[in-house]
C-alpha cells in the first residue's frame, strides 16, 4: 500500500523544541534531533530543502553498540526493525516498514546521490558500563567510534539505567557524524545515532504514545506492539534518527531551520503516526486483534512496529502509512 498523506491539520501539528547544545567535539560533529512532548510550539510552514551536502550512498551497515544491559529479546526487536527497512527482508504484508522507508527515496531523487541500502551490522555489547552510567555527548561520540569507521551508521543504544546529557529534559535521541580527515572526502566518514531506553526515566516523554504523557491531554496509553514500552519507544526514536542520519548525515543535507537545531525528515512530523493525528492523539492506527497492540507497519519475522510519519518533500506534508 503506498504511503498516504495525513490531513493538512495533522501536517501542522505542534513540534518539539530542539536541544540548543550542539557544540562539536574535537572528533565528531552532531546534528541535534529530538522527540519530546514537554515544550510544544506552533509549527511554521515546512519547506525542507537540500543544502547540497554529501549524503550516504552504497551499502551501509547499521552497527549496534549496546551500552548497559539489554535482554536478547530487546536486542532482537531493534535489530529486526533495521532488517525491516530493506524490502527484501521486510514483511510481505502491507503496510510495511520498507514502504515507510521508501519516502526517503524522494529526498535522494532531488540530489545526485543514490539511496543507500541499510543492513544490520556488528553487535557490540558493553554490559559493564565502561565509561560510567552518566554520559556526555563526548562519551556518546567515543562509543560510536567503536563501530565501523566508514560506510556505516553506528547506533549507540543506552539502557534504562543510563543517564545521558539532555535525555528526558530536551531530547530522546540524536544523530551526528565523525569529522572528515584533513583534505579527504566524506567517503571516509561515518554517521552515528544515539537513542536511550526511557522506560525507567521518562516513558511519558520518550515512549509516548505507549505511556501517558507528562504534559498535555491524558489519553489512555496505547498497547506496545512488541510488549515492551521502553524498547517500542526506542523503535520510534531510532526510526526518526536513522531517517535524519540518511537525509542529513553531515549537517548539510536536507533540513529546515538553523543547522544547529534542524527540522528533518521525521522530526518535522513529531507526534504524527496515522491519519487524523493532532497533539496528544497519535492518529488512526491498526490494532492487533490478538493483543490489542497499536501499530502502523509490519516488519521482519512477523513483527509489528509503530513508526513516525515522514515529511514527504513531493507533497510538503507529513506522510503516514495508515
Amino acid at each position: 500500500m503506498a504511503a498516504s498523506s495525513s490531513s493538512s491539520s495533522s501536517s501542522r501539528v505542534s513540534i518539539a523544541l530542539f536541544l540548543l547544545l550542539c557544540a562539536s567535539t574535537l572528533l565528531f560533529q552532531r546534528s541535534c534531533g529530538a522527540r519530546t512532548l514537554t515544550a510544544l510550539v506552533e509549527q511554521q510552514p515546512l519547506a525542507i530543502t537540500y543544502h547540497r551536502g554529501a549524503l550516504l550512498t552504497g551499502n551501509i551497515s547499521v552497527n549496534f553498540i549496546w551500552y548497559g544491559k539489554f535482554t536478547a529479546s530487546q536486542r532482537a526487536i531493534l535489530t529486526d526493525f533495521v532488517s525491516s527497512l530493506s524490502s527484501s527482508s521486510s514483511s510481505k504484508t502491507e503496510p510495511s516498514v520498507a514502504t515507510w522507508w521508501r519516502t526517503t527515496e524522494k529526498y535522494y531523487a532531488r540530489s545526485k546521490a543514490r539511496i543507500p541500502t541499510l543492513t544490520p551490522g556488528a553487535q557490540i555489547l558493553d554490559e559493564s558500563y565502561s565509561v560510567g552510567k552518566t554520559l556526555t555527548d563526548a562519551d556518546l561520540a567515543k562509543l560510536a567510534g567503536r563501530g565501523a569507521r566508514r560506510d556505516a551508521i553506528n547506533a549507540v543504544l543506552t539502557a534504562d539505567d543510563v543517564a545521558v546529557e539532555g535525555f528526558c529534559m530536551s531530547r530522546c535521541g540524536a544523530h551526528g557524524s565523525s569529522r572528515p580527515a584533513p583534505r579527504r572526502s566524506n567517503s571516509g566518514r561515518f554517521a552515528y545515532v544515539w537513542v536511550g531506553n526511557s522506560a525507567a526515566q521518562c516513558p511519558g516523554q520518550c515512549a509516548w504514545p505507549f505511556h501517558r504523557p507528562i504534559y498535555g491531554p491524558q489519553t489512555p496509553p496505547l498497547v506496545a506492539p512488541n510488549g515492551d514500552v521502553g524498547v517500542d519507544g526506542m523503535v520510534i526514536n531510532l526510526a526518526s534518527m536513522i531517517a535524519g542520519a540518511v537525509t542529513n548525515p553531515f549537517g548539510d543535507g536536507f533540513f529546515q531551520g538553523p543547522k544547529e537545531a534542524p527540522l528533518e525528515a521525521a522530526t518535522a512530523c513529531t507526534g504524527v503516526y496515522g491519519k487524523g493525528a493532532y497533539p496528544g492523539y497519535a492518529g488512526d492506527l491498526l490494532v492487533d486483534p490478538a493483543t490489542g497492540a497499536s501499530y502502523n507497519a509490519n516488519g521482519a519475522h512477523g513483527r509489528k512496529y509503530l513508526v513516525p510519519a515522514l515529511f514527504d518533500p513531493s507533497t510538503s506534508s507529513c506522510s503516514t502509512l495508515v
